[in-house]
């Protein structure tokens, strides 16, 4: 259990490693220490501040100007050492650059784009549920939740079929990079350098599909906006997030259904609660558990004063379930209102694939609540071990 003793600048100093094993196999409890010892705290293991309450992980997420996202969104200081890769266009930048490249992907990522994609997720849900009740037990982490965004979003943005399944350790190095450099993160690393080589040349103009949205991008290089390596880089971006998060959420959705069957019959008795389950989900199981912003200039958050160019991490997992905001908040209820969840992030950072990500899982969703009358876990979950995300590595599933 974390400990506290003595304050820097008025934040309680605890003790509480946020990428220990213990806590990331169940960080409810670590969660609830975090917001019990206080507004901000100094997690002393690694030299910086932390919190786990809503209203100040909304506050810091709204001002993007005083925490900033440049110094990188892990636990390294990018203005202090160098990062693994080149920083996100989207992710690891401030304005006005990030106002510019988040314009570029919206763009492309219209409310038209968005309407074309809805039929082909369908058919592509409906065909994969189809298939997964034919089988007498499946893995719900690589047979759904990694298998359904490899095929529908991989299409979308037109990434050659051709060695997808780079995508999957991809974003495993990614998000563990935003940990510590740890065992976990020398591990998501073992085949960095290949991976990340067949990322970057799936991004490339000449290797993306002429009618994904991916080659949308390179509009703007066209127009002036971006060079080609710049336009590539804002592909990368887009597809470090969208593969890893939307697994994780595939499956744990299948799990929360199946160890709440109230709430899967209540899905069945209504399947457009489809949408407002997936935010339940994001809100009950966050899938970013932590994301980290570093300070611009010296300012006071919660009666503590903070020097400029220091790391706060900030527990959107905890802040999900903070009972300041939420009623009830260990409970899984896909009627409850969960407007200002910060599952995907909130500000101009917000999850720029979360319409997609929606898309994928309502989808399922409703494919799951028109076909299958009940969802039962077979065996014994592994929960994954990662720096910054929260899912399962193994989930033996049955659907009939």
């Amino acid at each position: 259990m974390a400990g506290m003793d003595a304050t820097i600048s008025g934040a309680p100093v605890m003790d509480l490693d946020p990428f220990s094993e213990e806590y990331i196999l169940n960080p409810y409890p670590y969660h609830a220490q975090l917001r019990d010892a206080g507004q901000l705290v100094f997690l002393e293991k690694w030299n910086a501040y932390a919190t786990g309450r809503y209203a100040e992980v909304r506050a810091i997420l709204e001002d993007p100007a005083t925490f900033c996202s440049g110094g990188g969104v892990g636990l390294a200081n990018f203005h202090k050492e160098k990062p693994w890769r080149p920083p996100s266009m989207l992710l690891e930048t401030d304005p006005p650059e990030h106002t510019r490249n988040r314009a570029v992907i919206s763009r492309a990522l219209s409310p038209a784009a968005l309407r074309a994609l809805r039929s082909k997720f369908e058919e592509e849900a409906v065909a994969l549920v189809g298939r997964l009740l034919q089988q007498d037990s499946f893995d719900a982490v690589k047979d759904l939740g990694e298998a359904f965004p490899l095929k529908v979003f991989a299409d979308a943005i037109g990434i050659r079929p051709e060695g997808r399944q780079n995508l999957i350790p991809y974003g495993d190095m990614v998000f563990n990079a935003m940990g510590p450099r740890n065992a976990l993160y020398a591990k998501a690393m073992e085949n960095g350098e290949d991976v990340a080589n067949w990322v970057w040349d799936a991004c490339q103009r000449r290797n993306l599909s002429p009618d994904g949205l991916g080659i949308r991008i390179f509009d703007a290089v066209d127009d002036g906006i971006l060079t080609d390596e710049e336009g590539a880089k804002v592909v990368r971006s887009f597809l470090s997030a969208g593969i890893d998060t939307t697994a994780n959420s595939l499956a744990t959705a299948v799990y929360c259904f199946a160890t709440h069957p109230d709430q899967w019959q209540a899905l069945r008795a209504k399947p457009d609660l489809a949408r407002p389950a997936f935010e339940e989900l994001l809100r009950f199981e966050s899938p970013f558990q932590t994301f980290f912003r570093t300070t611009t200039r010296e300012v006071e958050l919660a009666g503590v004063t903070i020097p400029a160019e220091e790391k706060i991490m900030m527990s959107l997992g905890s802040a999900n379930r903070d009972p300041r905001q939420w009623s009830d908040p260990d409970r899984f209820d896909i009627t409850r209102s969960t407007i200002g969840h910060v599952g995907f992030g909130m500000g101009i950072h917000g999850c720029v694939g979360q319409m997609i990500a929606r898309l994928e899982v309502e989808m399922i969703l409703r494919a799951l609540a028109t076909q299958v009358s009940s969802i039962e876990v077979v065996g014994e979950p592994r929960q994954r071990l990662h720096n910054t995300l929260r899912g399962f590595e193994y989930l033996p599933m049955r659907l009939r």
